[in-house]
């Protein structure tokens, strides 16, 4: 090329970028959007999303504002989390004639005008319409005239009605989401004039009626999700001629019948997903040939596994669990599979070993509660990417094979209520991911390893129910994560080490040949809950450290040979002393009134011998008292100089814009309140409650949150108080709002509203002698928890998540006004800080969902299990464990025949009227969806919070 064409295509280049560079958009289009500006400032005020925007500037320059290459025409508006509540903008966008897509979800709105659909149905190039996540309310309208619209997504609202003809012109549709809503009356099949129907979500309604054959007309879907509605009846057998389906969801519903063998024929179904509903018969051989998961738990399907079942080519995960299925575990299983679950059913035979052999990609192995024999085969140890392995409940026996030593990526290690005999394989000392290992209700032998201690990582450790001899190693101090610990009835003895110090959650030491003083060495356990030394042969006094450890909630001495007198422990501690002979009760039953009347010979050698005792043991009480006394003082001493030391405060605010807050706190008599340990109210696992009264009379409580614990983000007070600025803010009245707060060096306190009536877990189980709780103040509390997780689930500023769910972390203001509490552990508490396994920390015993033994995240579906757990306490009036089982599991068992649900509720509540059975049926129902095992299967608190509403 010459210079002079050099020269001539450089201008040419300039010229072109010289007239893109001045192309905008019609003035029309700019008048429009300066319409739309001042209308969503006008609505969301200081969360205004354009407040760095000059009007002026090109509108395609805006947030949210997508434009043409050239910049000559708006074709995309994504408005979503704008905190948008006003709709009359939605009738001005709509004069953008050029507008393809409008997205305008996770906002506030209430409605939409008529006017918005009259004006949007005239853009013939609009292609997606997305309002979900919003606060809709009333019938969804007509789509009339929208017939290009291929995207249509209203989910997540509170629409209401029947689907009838709403999208009869909607000629062109490909993609309807209508989940999580309220309607009702049968599934809509008049859904586009042309049947290009793609995917159709409905879940989370209420749906009635069968599932019409008539959706086999929109040949072109691949996606099918009815979950969570009302349905009934069978599924069509003409859905097998839907040839590019992959997905189909109807878990949840009230289908029965058999499992169409037409599914098979589906050559692109990858996902099929029918758990809990009412399906009987037997599995069909061939469902699985094409599909990559399969979810069939919480039915009552029968007969045998089929022999190709596991076998396909492309299955990945299997749920028949919560079944009545028997014979054997097929032999022929996908080498692609990384989920097994058949537990909770009939099944029997012995372990297919040989096939274990090749599943290197199996990562969650659940065959529990089943009639399962013979031996752990050894291939198993071929298993290396193993996480969860749940053999408990069968009939297995031999001994365990040292190549369990081989799975170096376990951390779940389920094996109880078997036959096994023998030792504990030493390999399985070498398995450092181990956090929960549970081996008890066995026949092994011989002694704890010492190498334990190699379990850095290990929660959970239960040999309970055996016939271990010898002592516990002293390395079992090291193991710093351990939260429990199970060593009832064996056959131990000799010295007791000193305990993990971070033992929490029980110790149980019961049933052995355990001898001598109760160790001083278990004061350093300053945060256990449950201390168990039951049936053993320790002597001497009740030690006076016992009362100290505060979060002691059952202490079990029975069946021992100690004496002197019983310390006093709080009325929150439940004590058994019986079979302690020597040992003197501070408090007598009167004698029967037989034994009263009668007439007592009163002779000189009597009354002496009597004042002898009485002198006796006057001086014995007075020495008790001033001992008592002077422990005591020594005690307030030591505790009231350790509390002057952190009560430097270094920082404090108040948080609440409510002026009669503002007036009644007084941080300085707040301070007084904590330093005096006769005003602590509660204690929850991370935290004091205090109850300081202030000046005025108005009571409050302070909440003191140890910072010196390591899991607590520390040198951070700036970042603490922004994050309690943000839940300042809230505004709930089924939450805990923090309205001040004090810092520290060491601790933070944090200012609420008094709540007088203590926990729901008080008040549920009758610890501290208060009636039980009528229906309808557990159904009040249920709705109450409900909306307080709901609200934190969907605040604006991103949700606000729940380390730890629970009755004892549920206040109650009254019988029917609960305030979920601990809001703010989520932003304070660093979990890499602890313990390596978020388990350790997140929930309490019986209310952690199962997925947080392997996962390091805090989840909104956990939350949900969490409640669920609650749910059921409110329903059944059992604590969250008993004897050692789980509520959650022990309900799931029995309630796999809808028959038997009458027996899971309580009976002194279920008897009261049969309207109020019905309606604790209806609860129990929502409680069980939340403490689903898959964390996908749950429904989201505004669901859930919908569904509690219609139990009414």
């Amino acid at each position: 090329m010459s210079r002079y064409g050099e020269i001539a295509f450089t201008v040419l280049i300039f010229l072109i970028c010289l007239q893109l560079g001045f192309s905008q958009l019609p003035s029309d289009q700019i008048s429009t959007m300066n319409r739309v500006y001042e209308m969503i400032k006008n609505d969301t005020g200081t969360l205004f999303v354009w407040n760095n925007v000059t009007k002026d500037s090109s509108p395609c320059s805006w947030k949210g504002v997508f434009c043409t290459p050239d910049n000559s025409s708006i074709i995309k508006l994504s408005f979503p989390l704008f905190s948008i509540s006003g709709s009359e903008f939605l009738p001005v966008i709509c004069q953008i004639g050029t507008l393809e897509s409008l997205d305008l979800s996770n906002n506030y709105l209430s409605s939409i005008p008529a006017g918005f659909i009259t004006n949007c149905g005239k853009i013939s190039g609009l292609r997606l319409l997305n309002f979900s996540s919003n606060k809709l309310v009333g019938s969804l309208l007509n789509f009339n005239g929208f017939g290009m619209l291929e995207h249509l997504d209203f989910s997540q609202n509170s629409l209401t009605g029947e689907i009838n003809s709403q999208f009869i012109g909607l000629d062109s549709l490909k993609i309807l989401n209508l989940s999580k809503n309220y309607f009702e009356g049968n599934v809509p099949t008049n859904l586009g004039k042309y049947s290009l129907l793609e995917e159709l979500q409905l879940s989370f309604n209420q749906f009635t009626g069968t599932i019409p054959s008539k959706i086999i007309k929109y040949g072109n879907l691949g996606l099918i999700d009815l979950s969570v509605n009302k349905l009934s009846g069978i599924i069509p057998d003409e859905f097998g001629g839907l040839s590019k389906l992959k997905i189909l969801i109807l878990s949840l519903n009230n289908l029965s019948g058999g499992i169409p063998k037409s599914l098979s024929n589906i050559t692109t179904l990858l996902r099929f997903a029918a758990n809990q509903n009412n399906f009987s018969e037997t599995i069909p051989a061939g469902i699985t040939s094409y599909l990559r998961s399969l979810d069939l738990s919480y039915n009552k399907l029968s007969g045998t596994i089929p022999s190709d079942l596991l076998s396909g080519t492309n299955l990945q995960s299997i749920d028949l669990s919560y079944n009545k299925l028997e014979g054997s575990i097929p032999a022929n299983i996908s080498t692609r599979l990384f989920r097994l679950r058949l537990g909770r059913n009939s099944l029997n035979g012995t372990l297919p070993g040989e096939s274990m052999g090749s599943l290197t990609e199996l990562t969650y192995l659940e065959l529990d509660n089943n009639s399962l024999i013979g031996s752990i085969p050894p291939e198993i140890g071929m298993c290396t990417n193993l996480a969860l392995l749940n053999l408990a409940q069968n009939r297995l026996s031999g001994p365990l094979p040292p190549s369990l030593g081989n799975l170096i990526n376990l951390q779940v290690l389920n094996l109880q209520s078997n036959n096994f005999v023998g030792e504990i394989p030493i390999q399985i000392t070498m398995l450092h991911r181990l956090q929960r290992v549970k081996i008890s209700w066995n026949s092994l032998n011989g002694s704890i390893p010492d190498s334990i201690s190699n379990l850095q990582n290990l929660t959970n450790l239960d040999f309970q129910g055996n016939s271990l001899r010898g002592s516990i190693p002293n390395s079992i101090g090291t193991l710093d994560k351990l939260l429990e610990l199970q060593l009832g009835k064996n056959q131990l003895s000799g010295h007791i080490p000193a305990m993990p110090q971070n033992l929490q959650i029980a110790l149980n030491l019961s049933n052995n040949l355990f001898e001598g003083n109760i160790p001083v060495t278990l004061s350093r356990l300053t945060g256990l809950e449950v201390l168990d030394l039951s049936n053993n042969r320790f002597s001497g006094k009740i030690p006076e450290f016992l009362t100290k450890m505060t979060t002691l909630t059952q202490l079990d001495l029975a069946n021992n040979l100690l004496s002197g007198a019983v310390p006093q422990f709080g009325n929150f501690v439940h004590v058994d002393t019986d079979g302690n002979k020597d040992l003197m009760k501070t408090t007598r039953n009167p004698p029967p009134a037989s034994q009263r009347k009668r007439k007592s010979v009163a002779s000189d050698a009597v009354i002496a011998a009597a004042a002898a005792v009485i002198a006796v043991g006057l001086l014995t009480m007075i020495s008790l008292l001033i001992s008592r006394r002077y422990y005591r003082i020594n005690d307030e001493h030591l505790d009231s100089g350790e509390e002057t030391s952190q009560l430097r405060v270094v920082q404090e605010n108040l948080l609440t814009a409510n002026s009669i807050h503002r007036s009644n706190i007084d941080f300085s008599k707040a301070m007084e309140a904590v330093a005096n340990p006769s005003n602590i109210f509660l204690k929850s696992r991370f935290s004091t409650y205090y109850k300081a009264v202030m000046p005025s009379g108005a009571s409050y409580f302070v909440k003191k949150l140890n910072w010196s614990d390591k899991i607590f983000q520390l040198g951070s007070h700036e970042k603490f108080g922004e994050e309690l600025e943000i839940l300042g803010k809230l505004c709930n009245s089924n939450v805990m709002i923090p309205l001040a707060y004090a810092l520290t060096v060491d601790s933070a306190y944090l200012f609420y509203e008094f709540a007088p009536k203590g926990t729901l877990s008080d008040a549920l189980h009758v610890s501290l002698g208060n009636s039980p709780l009528e229906w309808a103040s557990r159904y009040s509390v249920s709705i109450g928890v409900a909306q307080g997780l709901a609200f934190l689930h969907g605040c604006n500023s991103g949700p606000v998540l729940l380390l730890d769910l629970s009755s004892k972390t549920i206040l109650l203001k009254s019988p029917n006004e609960p305030q979920v509490g601990d809001i703010e552990l989520c932003k304070v508490i660093d979990p890499s800080k602890s313990t390596g396994s978020l388990s350790t920390i997140a929930g309490s015993v019986g209310y952690i969902p199962p997925e947080y033994a392997y996962t390091m995240r805090v989840t909104a579906a956990g939350n949900v299990y969490s409640f669920g757990v609650i749910l059921l306490e409110l329903l059944t009036g059992k604590p969250p464990v008993s004897g050692g089982t789980e509520l959650a599991k022990a309900v799931l068992s029995n309630s796999a025949q809808q028959n038997n649900w009458d027996q899971i509720l309580d009976f002194s509540v279920s008897k009261t009227s049969a309207a109020i059975k019905r309606q604790m049926l209806a609860v129990l129902k929502v409680a069980l969806a939340c403490v689903s095992i898959s964390p996908d299967e749950r429904p989201n608190m505004k669901s859930v919070l919908r569904m509690l509403l219609n139990a009414r």
